[in-house]
């Protein structure tokens, strides 16, 4: 199979029907062997009742619905999952990525020798409050990821070859650093396309400040696990023996200091009245602690499970 198209969903039962047709008609039109996955997250409307008629019309088109909403990122997951193409486009399903642009995606990733290609809508009509916070936050993602020459991390419309989807983890609200898991997993080649930005014709975006805000503790979580993920105790474990070495010094020094006193009429003054005693002791429990911490972390990654696990509904 030539090409697999990805679309996680969310209550955007109007913008199927035209969707789907656009996509067959770029496929048909460029003899492209393919399948559409819709990923219905749990949508409250008839979104997946239309996605069942639809399929009755295309033997291309599959689906799976989750039983809640779960989020973009559980959803790629699962259609990465199922994905069999030798190419795997993503898009979103509001119609603000154009299936138009799917062929040329096609050829980076085939011709050029691309592992991953991103989106990026120059052009966008979206309103002040959800382009400004983008980019700040591709800013910061640029710099955090080394990646310098991706303008939009977050763009829904991407490109992989195979091999990189089954092989990076897609979990809670990772999707939007896709290229920076599929760096951290080996597979550096990675471009970029713009592409046309369209307004939205159905519905209204699910962009909220929560999830701006979330975007950045999520990349401060992924600049951690890729520092010390796998080695917790390379950070927990060397603070935590600073701060112990520290306290143990400060208390040793308050100790000395106490018997170079003895008999004078600061004998009280340097260990029972004193804070700099109680501040030592306590930076030695927080090192001991520190210490611990990153113990049970290397216990706990040792013994990790499967983290995408999801109530599936129904499977098209």
């Amino acid at each position: 199979m030539d090409i697999s198209v990805v679309v996680p969903l969310y209550n955007e039962e109007e913008s199927l029907p035209e969707l789907a047709g656009w996509i067959a008609k770029v496929m048909d039109e460029n003899k492209f062997s393919y399948e559409i996955i819709f990923i219905d997250d749990g949508s409250t409307d008839s979104s997946f009742h239309v996605i069942r008629q639809l399929s009755k019309q295309n033997p291309n088109i599959k689906a799976i619905r989750f039983s809640r909403n779960y989020g973009k990122s559980p959803a790629l997951h699962k259609g990465f999952e199922k994905a069999e193409g030798d190419v795997v486009i993503t898009m979103d399903a509001d119609l603000q990525d154009s299936p138009d642009e799917i062929p040329e995606l096609y050829r980076m990733i085939t011709e050029d020798g691309y592992d991953l290609v991103s989106g990026w809508k120059k052009k966008r009509y979206d309103p002040l409050s959800k382009t400004i916070p983008t980019k700040l936050f591709n800013a910061t993602a640029r710099k955090v990821s080394g990646i310098k020459n991706l303008h939009d991390f977050n763009c829904g419309l991407k490109a992989y070859r195979k091999p990189v989807i089954k092989n990076i983890e897609v979990y809670g609200d990772m999707h939007r650093y896709i290229p920076y898991l599929a760096k951290n997993a080996g597979f550096s080649r990675i471009g970029e396309k713009e592409v046309r930005h369209q307004a939205r014709k159905y519905g209204h975006t699910k962009f909220g400040l929560d999830r701006f805000v979330n975007g950045y503790l999520d990349l401060g979580t992924l600049w951690f696990q890729t520092k010390f993920g796998v080695k917790p105790m390379h950070i927990f474990g060397l603070l935590g023996s600073f701060m112990f070495f520290i306290g143990f010094v400060a208390v040793l020094t308050v100790i000395i200091l106490k018997l170079v006193s003895l008999g004078s009429d600061t004998y009280h003054f340097y260990l029972t009245k004193s804070v700099y005693f109680y501040l030592s002791l306590a930076s030695m429990i927080m090192g001991l602690q520190f210490f611990l911490t990153g113990f049970m972390g290397e216990l706990i990654i040792r013994n990790s499970t499967e983290r995408n696990v999801y109530k599936i509904a129904e499977t098209l």
